[in-house]
């Protein structure tokens, strides 16, 4: 067979010009198809998420309703005893409530700065080699489990903390508060440094042509532009510090008292359902008032949430 004949062969098989671009009809048909049911899964990921919240939700409702039908809700909610072996019993959360907060906050204190800080120089001031690196430090830092850490703030932490401010026992809230920290700093950095780095270049550019300096254009220009992204990071920061339980478990001294200082031993929400659950009777009144303190660390969380989500659409406006 000639060559021109194979030529003519492959110039009525194959299109040319406009109707090569044109989609055939099982492309239009798996993309009417397809796109719907992409959409269609999409929807059902989050209500599940949406169901599955709310059943948790549900699960701590029914349990706590039944503690608060022998014992009193005002007396839990504003009692300032945590005696649940003692006759009779007494299951006030406040203790545990300041204890958490006490925690949380010196912690937040610590890491917020410091993260924030470390992501702009990362992402600004550090050179190119230099910043390989230390984000491949903070992603190993991620790494470490919470039980390391307590360890490490059980042999090496408290000991230092009790000499240097003279306590009885290094096993108190700024322990827990300093690991704690530590272990916010890498979300809050990374969050933070894309965050940063997301902002356009045309910015800085923008900046340096106003004569504005490096320090003006970060602090003025680029740190607002990505506000949303760092608070963000500073928000899922404070989530991480909130249900961390194996450290606070570990290095706080789990006192169930009022603390009046961050140098005392206390006890926060997440270390009392830790550290008791395994010792109660299922069904008794110390069984329900573990997850009536349950119900009351997943109402704190929500809030935190919705205040986050507030604030970040308040910075997208």
């Amino acid at each position: 067979m000639p060559e021109n004949s194979h030529e003519s062969v492959a110039s009525h098989t194959v299109p040319h010009g406009p109707e090569a671009d044109r989609p055939t009809f099982w492309t239009r048909t798996r993309r009417r198809i397809g796109e719907p049911v992409v959409e269609a899964c999409i929807r059902l990921s989050g209500l599940a998420v949406v169901a599955f919240v709310f059943l948790i939700f549900l699960f701590l409702l029914k349990d706590s309703l039944s503690l608060f039908r022998e014992y009193p809700l005002g007396q839990f909610l504003f009692g300032t005893q945590w005696l649940p072996i003692s006759d009779p019993p007494q299951f006030g959360v406040v203790p545990l409530l300041l204890g958490s907060l006490y925690v949380t906050a010196w912690a937040i204190l610590i890491c917020v700065p410091l993260g924030v800080g470390s992501a702009m120089f990362i992402s600004e001031v550090a050179p190119k080699h230099l910043k390989n690196v230390l984000k491949s430090l903070i992603e190993i830092l991620a790494s470490i489990p919470s039980v390391v850490l307590g360890f490490l703030g059980i042999i090496w932490l408290a000991p230092v903390l009790r000499n240097t401010f003279g306590l009885s026992t290094g096993m108190c809230g700024l322990t827990g508060s300093l690991l704690l920290a530590f272990m916010a700093l890498p979300t809050i950095i990374s969050i933070s440094e894309d965050a940063l780095t997301g902002v356009p270049r045309t910015y800085r550019e923008a900046a340096y042509g106003l004569g504005a300096t490096r320090w003006q254009t970060l602090w003025r220009i680029v740190l607002p532009s990505a506000s949303s992204g760092i608070l963000a990071a500073v928000m899922l920061g404070i989530g991480r510090v909130v249900g961390e339980t194996m450290v606070v478990l570990m290095v706080t001294g789990n006192a169930p008292v009022m603390p009046r200082s961050i140098l005392q031993p206390l006890r926060t929400l997440t270390a009392t359902i830790a550290g008791e659950m395994g010792e109660t009777v299922g069904g008794s009144e110390h069984y329900f008032a573990l997850f009536a303190v349950g119900l009351v660390l997943f109402a704190i969380t929500f809030a935190i949430n919705f205040v986050a989500d507030l604030f970040l659409r308040r910075a997208r406006k």
